[in-house]
């Protein structure tokens, strides 16, 4: 294999986690193949590869080293205990190099979440690929290097160390709902279990699930990593089964299992809004809304409803690009939407996590768009501010509630707060703070039930007397993603994406271009020329050279394997990036992004 041959930059950062304490180096790893796993844990992206990678691990345990490098998008996701957290809570069993200043990212050139890296037995990098979809192609590449490396190629057990195993009645938590008996049912996330929980919130009545990761149906089920719950008015408790990528159906009175809708697969072609799919990709909540039930799907960055009778699941909004754009429901940009709540008035509201924002969706608006922003400024903006709506700022909330005065709390995740929304004034305040990644709220009479994730409990907060005076005005700054700029020419600037399928595959064009190039730009006035959907992946694009920005751009790429002709199977790779983007006189004219490069 013909590659060009760059030293790997050796690896340090603030910490190591997963290896018993021991600091691997680069070249104690010489005669191994290392894949580099560029993440951080806000990303639904970065956990489809988390999943895509298990086989991987184990297909090739005696000569792959797999390193994943945690680089925070979040300032929350720099803490170094969240990040401990979250390797425990995503199933992470390969060591994690913690680099919240990005020293790696940027030795390595990376601009995506998740970007992926191969290093060679002999310290090379010989490929790096961004989003997901890359496990066929990287089981192909690693039997090349296998081959290729024979006489050096050293085998044995990595530098992978099990932590010791946490015992906490929950763990993990992600949802929870009220059951007409008085009890409540949360999500116990990590457990892959539900749990009825009495009243105190603390006394179990029962599990249900095995508690070991699967996808089983029927009186002894498997699910893998549970999160959203909706009761049905018959009785029956729909389970958004996040990493299953299925939406499940409980009959509490025996605890037995169905699957409503999805195949147990990751959903991997485009859905357009009003078309249905056999699969779905990473459903995280349901609410019933407008007569039917509505699925927070975070891994296509949409809204889709699934018939409850027969499993019928149709697009409801979203294009599947990630970002913030408001309008008609075939037009809309979310990002990851977490959590979902129907109000009186007739008004769905979002709690989309990437933006940090909380959006609202109504069905037939008399006038402007069907889905707004209430709060949010967009995929890079994020902070804790109260006051106008306008200019006030969340950091990934995954959870939201419609309180009895119709207001809006929100679980602050990252910020470790409740927040409230008032539709009327347009005022954002804090109803709690000092909380441990609160993932989801439940409005309980005149309390708040609380899902404190991270500390791995529920717990209550009261709801003020009057919440449209409730709550606290604070203000502890504003941040951005924390990445240099990249410099390039204002005026004229080419935009390539680097693509090279994999050995055995190639981009098949006898029914027309199997690629898909989104470009936008925050502002938009950042983009004088370029912006749009269209096939290839080159586009000539033109900045304004007085504004700086963030160019967003999302890749998808369809290669077929060779030889079967019409009836080839055929693999979607697909990526965003967000870049930000300085103009500056004499810098260069073009930019390359690697969705797949060798």
């Amino acid at each position: 294999m013909d590659r060009t041959r760059v030293r790997a930059p050796e690896l340090r950062g603030r910490r190591w986690l997963n290896t018993g304490g021991a600091q691997p180096r680069l070249a104690d790893l010489r005669g191994r193949i290392v894949l580099l796993d560029f993440w951080t844990f806000c990303c639904v992206n970065c956990l489809h590869v988390l999943d895509e990678l298990r086989e991987l691990e184990e297909r090739f345990a005696d000569v792959l080293v797999t390193i994943g490098v945690h680089s925070p998008k979040f300032v929350h996701e720099a803490d170094p205990a969240a990040v401990e957290a979250a390797v425990e809570r995503h199933g992470v069993t390969h060591p994690v190099l913690d680099d919240p200043d990005l020293h790696m990212w940027d030795a390595y050139a990376a601009r995506a979440w998740p970007t992926l890296v191969v290093i060679d037995p002999a310290g090379y990098v010989v490929a790096q690929m961004a989003g997901e979809g890359h496990a066929h192609g990287l089981g192909v590449l690693i039997e090349e290097l296998v081959a290729e490396h024979a006489a050096v190629l050293r085998r044995g057990d990595g530098p992978y160390v099990a932590p010791p195993e946490p015992v906490t009645a929950l763990r993990f938590p992600g949802k929870v709902i009220a059951l007409p008996t008085g009890t409540f049912l949360v999500s116990d996330t990590s457990h892959h279990q539900l749990v009825e929980l009495e009243a105190d919130l603390v006394t179990e009545r029962r599990r249900i699930g095995t508690g070991d990761r699967g996808f089983v149906d029927g009186p002894e089920p498997r699910f893998s990593e549970p999160q959203g719950l909706l009761l049905l008015p018959d009785g029956d408790v729909l389970v958004a089964d996040s990493v299953n990528h299925a939406v499940r159906r409980v009959r509490p009175a025996d605890g037995t299992v169905a699957t409503l809708a999805g195949t147990g697969g990751q959903l991997r072609t485009r859905v357009e809004v009003g078309s249905a799919s056999a699969e779905l990709s990473t459903p995280w909540d349901l609410a019933r809304w407008d007569g039917r039930v509505v699925v927070a799907m975070a891994g296509t960055h949409q809204l889709w409803s699934v018939d409850p009778d027969t499993g019928t699941a149709t697009v409801l909004a979203g294009t599947t690009n990630e970002g913030l754009r408001d309008g008609p429901p075939s037009d809309a940009f979310f990002a990851q939407p977490s959590s979902l709540a129907g109000s009186g008035d007739g008004t769905l509201w979002v709690a989309d996590s990437e933006t940090s924002a909380l959006r609202s969706v109504v069905a037939r608006p008399e006038v402007g768009a069907a889905v707004t922003t209430a709060v949010g400024l967009g995929l890079f903006d994020f902070g804790h501010r109260d006051g106008d709506a306008g200019q006030a700022l969340l950091q990934h909330p995954l959870g939201v509630a419609v309180l009895p005065d119709g207001s809006v709390a929100v679980a602050d995740t990252y910020n470790g707060a409740i927040r409230r929304y008032d539709p009327v004034t347009r005022a954002v305040t804090t109803l709690a703070r000092d909380l441990r990644e609160p993932s989801d709220v439940l409005v309980d009479g005149d309390t708040l039930v609380i899902v404190e994730s991270a500390a791995h409990r529920l717990v209550r907060i009261p709801v003020p007397g009057s919440t449209r005076t409730g709550g606290t005005h604070l203000d502890t700054g504003a941040h951005r993603v924390r990445r240099a700029p990249t410099d390039l020419a204002p005026g004229p600037v080419t935009l390539r994406i680097a693509f090279t399928p994999p050995t055995g595959q190639h981009l098949d064009t006898r029914f027309g271009d199997p690629t898909s190039l989104t470009v936008a730009a925050s502002p938009p006035e950042l983009l004088a020329a370029g912006a749009g959907t269209a096939p290839g992946l080159t586009r000539d694009l033109v900045l304004d050279g007085d504004r700086q920005g963030v160019l967003q751009v999302s890749v998808a790429a369809a290669a077929c394997d060779d030889g079967d002709g019409v009836f080839a199977a055929c693999h979607r790779y697909q990526q965003d990036w967000g870049i930000p983007v300085r103009p500056v006189p004499g810098a260069p004219a073009e930019l390359e992004l690697a969705l797949r490069r060798i």
